[in-house]
């Protein structure tokens, strides 16, 4: 738990988290920070909330205690979204402090009464309303719904220029002695993308086009910086904002000169040939991304193809359909809508094929419009005409994928 001065009167409360499954769901290798704020002024607002996993805010209680902060004292209670991570702190304050004032959306209203029962002393802002907590810290809402959820609203201290916007601009990874994204080297950032990227594409990257419009406002605004709910601050904030509104354009394609290989074998028919391919590739001017699947989760595999324009499935045809976990996998890509690659498949069969039909049934299905060269489907092992056929698709979907990223 740390406590961080960012601005006047202002601090960032932080717990890390680690070793669970963010929405029950997606991993988190490096772990995430949940951040909350407090703004001081002649009133006392908190931004969000930090709290265990389960709810109990013993993490966010002890920090206020490190301000000397009743939470008593604490007059307006900002709610930029109802997600339980942000809120479920808020039963437990009830208990110590019944004259609190909540601020959030007209659909965060309608949350927190389903969520915790919360339906007295609500405040509800729109877009270009404001709070003036006194000392100069007038905060201005602005709506952005579905990033990720639909009550979402940034706050902004126009005093301090600071854009409290809870999920949007955040990143997996914990916070440890840096707390500000300037504080990092160019090596360093770049790794620390890694895990922004993850964040973005497994919890955001389906509402890629409320987000290009969520950036597009926040820009309008004079922001100093950015303080999200989970990651780090940024004082340079058009270095997010442009990245985020690249990432929500690698949704239509194309991204980056990347390509993700997914594969699946049972019993090392389809792998044979995978070894190939993967020579082959790492022999091209191409950043290479390599999943095997179940291995791999579905999480790790999206952050992958998220930036790749290219990607590569190998599977086995089993029961006359794809290998299980491949077309697992696959349904996830299409439901985040990663969509217009530049893709090819092979894979080895025993009774006979399928695994083709059913790859087509889910890219066309949910609407993924992926460019396919042609696939090679192999009776058992592949021979050196099948991995001389593989090699020939290998080289022709390079091409188009460097022909997409000019």
């Amino acid at each position: 738990m740390q406590v961080n001065n960012i601005a006047k009167e202002t601090y960032q409360l932080s717990v890390n988290v680690e070793n669970i499954l963010f929405e029950g769901l997606w991993e988190m290798p490096n772990g995430v920070s949940l951040n909350s704020y407090i703004i001081k002024g002649e009133k006392t607002a908190i931004v969000d909330g930090v709290c265990g996993w389960d709810g109990v805010p013993e993490s966010l209680f002890a920090l206020l205690d490190k301000l000397n902060i009743n939470p008593k004292d604490i007059e307006y209670l900002i709610v930029n979204h109802v997600e339980p991570d942000h809120s479920g702190w808020i039963e437990a304050f009830k208990k110590i402090n019944k004259n609190f004032q909540v601020v959030c959306s007209k659909k965060g209203k309608e949350l927190l009464s389903a969520f915790y029962g919360q339906t007295e002393n609500i405040t509800v802002v729109g877009e270009k309303d404001t709070l003036d907590l006194g000392n100069g810290h007038v905060i201005t809402f602005t709506e952005i719904p579905n990033v990720h959820w639909p009550d979402t609203i940034a706050a902004f201290d126009t005093l301090t220029g600071t854009l409290f916007s809870c999920d949007a601009f955040g990143s997996f990874g914990k916070l440890e002695d840096k707390i500000y994204a300037d504080q990092f080297s160019e090596e360093e950032l770049k790794e620390y993308e890694k895990d922004t990227v993850r964040y973005y594409s497994n919890i955001v990257a389906h509402f890629s086009p409320q987000v290009k419009k969520a950036v597009a406002k926040c820009r309008e605004l004079p922001v100093k910086q950015i303080a999200p709910g989970h990651g780090l601050i940024w004082r340079e904030p058009a270095k997010i904002m442009d990245a985020y509104s690249d990432y929500a354009d690698y949704q239509k394609g194309p991204a980056r000169k990347e390509i993700t290989f997914i594969w699946g074998s049972m019993y090392g028919m389809t792998e044979t040939a995978v070894k190939h391919a993967i020579k082959m590739l790492e022999k091209k001017d191409i950043t290479l991304h390599v999943h095997q699947v179940p291995k791999d989760s579905w999480g790790t595999v999206l952050t992958s193809a998220w930036t790749s324009t290219g990607i590569i499935v190998a599977m086995p045809t089993y029961e006359f359909k794809m290998f299980p976990p491949m077309g697992a996998v696959l349904e996830e890509l299409g439901k985040k809508k990663v969509f217009n690659r530049k893709a090819f498949r092979f894979g080895s069969y025993g009774w006979s094929g399928g695994a083709q039909r059913e790859l087509d049934e889910i890219t066309t299905r949910l609407g993924m419009n992926w460019e396919f060269v042609e696939p090679v489907e192999f009776l058992g092992k592949s021979d050196e005409e099948v991995l001389s056929k593989i090699s020939e698709q290998i080289d022709k979907l390079v091409s188009l994928v460097e022909e997409a990223v000019k």
